[in-house]
């Protein structure tokens, strides 16, 4: 920074500055200026990322923030190890699986009930999910409750007619429920513990059935090799989600038109079509009036000011370089490691 020094005492005591001096000063003058644009360029090109671990990312979802829908911004988490995982009020959740053709994730939630716990009921927590989310508990969870207190829960088999007027049996945990004698991977896993079936139809509900149970488990009915007549129960909870589709979204993916990838800005949350070189309103081949946009935002606004300030600053410095350029050469001053550039 030595020249930047003899710059400015060349101005204060109204010298020339020496010309040795002035091919340094324009060569950090050009890094500095040139820095911040190629800090943003990756930023913009990069495309969001389609796969954590063995996990397909793909819209509605986005691991990376401005990808997918704004719907699903923050929910979905890619660890460092690889692992997909789910931010719930409750906790975060590792994801098995997601579906897009029939849309649902299978979460397992490590404090509920299994099959290597037998009688040994550990401490649980409710799982929940953030109400405002376009995600639900899908109706294809069973939920069972062990060694649940009788006076305060109502456990007795189900009738009959309870198959084809569920409703009027909501207060009844069955204890006679098909899961509950054949459960998944280990059916004798209880032993003397009771067992009992209830579908909570509300995180409340739920809440109150720990009160009085020792714990529970979660599970699903996953599709067989003879889907759908095929399924298997399996440990597990399942989210169904919604796909929002728009027009916006399928231009953009249209792969005669661009085969952009559905995104939306940071800031506005607006719909934005990711291309490989550069962000459109619409889709990546429009060349009308579509918008550009650049993922950095402030930032790339900031190199634009920054750059324009530079080119007067270029021109300014290529002026005083023509006014001394008549006038004698002076060294540009002793080398020491407080003032060398390199």
């Amino acid at each position: 920074m030595g020249f930047l020094f003899i710059f400015f005492k060349s101005l204060s005591e109204n010298k020339p500055f020496p010309r040795s001096c002035f091919y340094h000063f324009i060569c950090f003058l050009y890094f500095m200026l040139t820095l911040p644009f190629f800090s943003i360029t990756p930023a913009q090109a990069s495309r969001c990322r389609t796969y954590c671990g063995t996990i397909p990312i793909n819209y509605p979802f986005g691991i990376d923030d401005g990808c997918g829908s704004p719907y699903y911004r923050h929910i979905l988490v890619c660890s460092d190890s690889g692992n997909l995982e789910l931010r719930t009020p409750s906790g975060r959740y590792q994801v098995h699986s997601i579906s897009y053709s029939d849309p649902h994730i299978i979460v397992a939630d490590p404090f509920m009930w299994n099959c290597q716990d037998g009688n040994h009921f550990r401490a649980t927590r409710p799982f929940s999910l953030d109400t405002s989310t376009h995600f639900t508990l899908s109706s294809q969870n069973d939920y069972l409750f062990f060694n649940c207190s009788e006076k305060n829960v109502i456990v007795r088999p189900k009738p009959m007619f309870c198959e084809r007027f569920p409703d009027q049996c909501d207060s009844t945990c069955d204890s006679a429920s098909y899961l509950c004698r054949h459960l998944p991977g280990c059916a004798t896993a209880l032993g003397g513990s009771s067992c009992c079936s209830y579908y909570p139809k509300a995180t409340e509900s739920l809440r109150l059935m720990l009160e009085y149970c020792a714990s529970y488990t979660s599970i699903y009915w996953r599709n067989g090799a003879n889907s759908p007549y095929d399924q298997v129960a399996e440990y597990g909870i399942r989210i169904d989600f919604d796909i929002p589709v728009t027009t916006h979204c399928l231009e953009c993916q249209d792969m005669m038109k661009g085969g952009g990838t559905c995104g939306f800005d940071i800031q506005s949350q607006n719909f934005m079509c990711l291309c490989n070189d550069r962000n459109v309103t619409s889709y990546c081949k429009d060349h009308g009036t579509s918008r550009q946009h650049s993922r950095a935002g402030v930032i790339a606004g900031t190199v634009t000011g920054v750059s324009a300030a530079g080119a007067l600053g270029v021109g300014a410095g290529i002026w005083y370089w023509k006014k001394v350029r008549a006038k004698a050469p002076v060294t540009c001053g002793v080398q020491s490691t407080e003032n060398r550039l390199f």
